[in-house]
């Protein structure tokens, strides 16, 4: 049997203290798409920057195609043949599509970039990947990610990859890119690469995902064929959990209206939408792709304009287009892009967690810097977030940590109404259990909760009622035991079809 493209044998890796990995295991072979589990904290991070040259391991050792790999540097781990497509991609917006897919190896004559040599590269490469006409001279800025994410693995290809690696590659991706993805992905292992999928969405492994390894605490505790492992096998693994325990159900009841929405319409979507909240009720909002949830939250907290429609909170009107205003009353907006709106990456996980309500600190215009502290880490406790330090930059926490400190802002705030966009994407299993049991605990406390997810699961095991939305407009509301996924998708999909009238 031919030996495996990549491997690592018996690879330990610390940082001070803390053992990131230990006697760690892996092999990947030539045809194989291999998935990376596990949840925030096991380890995925550190193996991938082994991988990418950025850390050098402490034991053990990796081969590539049968030779010594050790790289210094991320360019030293490319040429040797290992391309990695991260979750936050490399993309420069603007340089062309041949520039950004030529970036670092860029083909010369005579001292100068030979264009001509570099656009042929750029074309053969994509044309690998789609056979969607792709203008190699467009600036980058402004394409859809999934075309970018074409560029990316495009690079990798151009410059003659044998293992590529992806880092949560579907998402932010729409159900029908991440499908394209999967294909892609399959149709890279049908050349004879090696591949490698970091992510969190079990549901997906069976669409591209010959094998799977699952890492916890920094070592590999299951690994295998995907064919005849189920998933409560996986999530057992991951998690030391049952599947049974992933959505922990917090005793609630509803209350009296809190919040209602009159026909709100936006600029776009939603159009004419009215709801009611109840005090300790939680709804989800569900719905493909642009249907319009994103937007009803923005619009209820003031992001987006209100074309018209009005928003009560406990029977007062809510003035339109105010953050500042909506956070005074009472309610908090966990945004879906964590990255350029829920977090200020640089700054503090104090600060971020404090900046909406800094006035139980302030005196004579004045900040009390130790009983803020204080009180952070009260909140951060509450939410299980690991943070050591919370003078330390937000950027340096796990994705799920910088999460769970962008909901415990809202809870710092004290907010009475919670606006949760996608609040688990991209966070692992034990951080989703754990999110799903401090939304039941608002809904316990009275709290009133508007959940919007693409994750049908979730919504049919943490919502009391589910709203369906389709372009723009509100379609359907029920319990959500008298919800399936089948009826979901299918009220949601409805008119899809033959809407172009």
């Amino acid at each position: 049997m031919v030996g495996p493209l990549f491997s690592m044998l018996q690879v330990s890796k610390r940082f001070g203290a803390t053992r990131a990995l230990e006697g760690v295991s892996f092999a990947v072979r030539g045809g194989e798409v291999r998935a990376l589990i596990g949840e925030n904290g096991a380890g995925k991070s550190t193996l991938l920057s082994l991988l990418a040259g950025v850390h050098a391991p402490d034991e053990g050792s990796m081969q590539v195609e049968g030779r010594e790999f050790a790289p210094r540097h991320p360019a030293q781990a490319r040429r040797a043949g290992v391309a990695m497509i991260h979750q936050e991609l490399a993309i420069a917006p603007d340089l062309s599509l041949a520039e950004n897919i030529a970036l670092g190896d860029e083909p010369a004559r005579g001292g100068w970039i030979d264009r001509g040599r570099m656009r042929a590269r750029a074309r053969a490469a994509l044309a690998r990947l789609t056979d969607a006409a792709l203008d190699v001279d467009q600036l980058a800025r402004g394409l859809p990610l999934a075309t970018l994410q074409l560029v990316e693995i495009a690079r990798a290809l151009a410059a003659d990859a044998r293992v590529i690696v992806f880092d949560e590659p579907t998402s932010s991706l729409s159900k029908q890119d991440a499908a394209r993805l999967h294909q892609v992905i399959r149709e890279l292992a049908a050349r004879g690469l090696a591949v490698v999928v970091v992510t969190h969405f079990l549901e997906e492994l069976p669409r591209f995902a010959d094998t799977f390894t699952v890492l916890r605490d920094g070592a590999v505790v299951l690994e295998g064929p995907l064919a005849g492992t189920s998933g409560e096998e996986l999530v057992a693994a991951m998690a030391g959990r049952s599947i049974d325990a992933m959505f922990p159900r917090i005793e609630h009841a509803a209350g009296e209206v809190l919040l209602r929405i009159e026909g709100l319409s936006g600029v776009r979507a939603p159009q004419e939408v009215s709801l009611e909240l109840r005090r300790g009720e939680i709804v989800g909002l569900a719905g493909l792709i642009g249907a319009g949830r994103s937007e009803l939250l923005r619009c209820i907290f003031g992001l987006d304009p209100v074309r018209s429609g009005r928003v009560r909170l406990a029977e007062a009107l809510l003035p339109a287009g105010s953050p500042r205003a909506s956070i005074a009353r009472g309610l908090g907006f966990l945004s879906e892009d964590r990255k350029h709106e829920g977090l200020a990456l640089n700054q503090s996980i104090e600060d971020n967690l404090t900046l909406s309500n800094l006035r139980a600190y302030s005196r004579g215009g004045w900040l009390s810097l130790e009983r803020r502290r204080e009180a952070v880490r009260g909140v951060l406790a509450a939410v299980r977030c690991k943070a050591g330090d919370p003078g330390a930059a937000v950027a340096t926490l796990s994705g799920g940590n910088q999460q769970k400190v962008a909901f415990a802002r809202l809870l710092h705030q004290q907010a009475d109404v919670y606006l949760l966009d996608e609040p688990t994407r991209g966070i692992d299993v034990n951080a989703k259990s754990e999110m799903y049991r401090a939304i039941g605990e608002l809904a316990a406390r009275g709290k009133s909760v508007l959940l919007a997810s693409s994750h049908l699961p979730e919504l049919l095991h943490v919502a009391d009622r589910i709203a369906v939305f389709r372009r723009g407009r509100l379609c359907a509301v029920r319990p959500a035991a008298e919800w399936s996924e089948a009826s979901l998708l299918r009220e949601a999909s409805l008119a899809s079809a033959g809407a172009g009238a």
